[in-house]
């Protein structure tokens, strides 16, 4: 799992003095009329954006007691917004969570977006990203099998380097039954990329 540092503070003065240098390097001036505020704006933005740090995701999953559901749960198109850790450059798609719940073991769906939320909320690679939400539910509600499947635009590779935009990385995670039957996790694929019901009218 991955370090959680709920003690530690976001230095917002550190962050200010790291733009000001920041737009020094590329050869503006702090203090032009249009940026005198920018450092704080970014500060402020930063800790924002990337306060998951900061939180526990296995905080969200507890389990919903007295139920009895041990069907597959899906929750599709969760949106999600990180910062590639590499250039410090946001991706943003959406992540596809399934389990099927083991004895019972249930959360509140919201709670599976909010571990997606935290996690994001983080520098990150997409494919550690998924790994990590499929293992901590994994861990936490013991299910019979989890499979994530995310799907992110990468702005350092649409605005930068190779230049392609609208280009897609999908990752997934698999886990439990979801890795040993082909058919348990090719029902998630389907009901995942099937014309499912999406808030518009049939």
């Amino acid at each position: 799992m991955p370090e959680i540092i709920k003690e530690k503070k976001v230095d917002l003065k550190k962050i200010e003095k790291g733009v000001k240098l920041l737009l020094e390097g590329i050869g503006e001036n702090p203090q032009r009329t249009g940026i005198q505020e920018t450092p704080k704006r970014v500060a402020s933005m930063f800790s924002e954006i990337l306060g998951g740090v900061s939180e526990d995701p296995a905080e969200q999953l507890k389990v919903i007691q007295g139920e009895k559901h041990d069907e597959m749960v899906l929750i599709k198109n969760i949106p999600l917004y990180s910062m590639c850790e590499h250039h410090l450059l946001p991706f943003a798609g959406v992540a596809h969570v399934a389990y099927i719940p083991k004895e019972g073991r249930i959360v509140g769906l919201s709670k599976i977006a909010r571990v997606v939320d935290i996690f994001s909320r983080r520098l990150q690679v997409q494919e550690r990203l998924t790994k990590q939400i499929a293992d901590l539910i994994k861990e936490h509600l013991k299910p019979l099998g989890v499979m994530v499947v995310i799907e992110a635009e990468h702005m350092c590779m649409s605005m930068r380097g190779a230049k392609k935009p609208k280009s897609m990385t999908i990752t997934s995670a698999v886990r439990g039954s979801f890795r040993s039957s082909s058919a348990t996790r090719s029902e998630a694929m389907t009901l995942i990329r099937g014309g499912m019901y999406s808030g518009r009218e049939l």
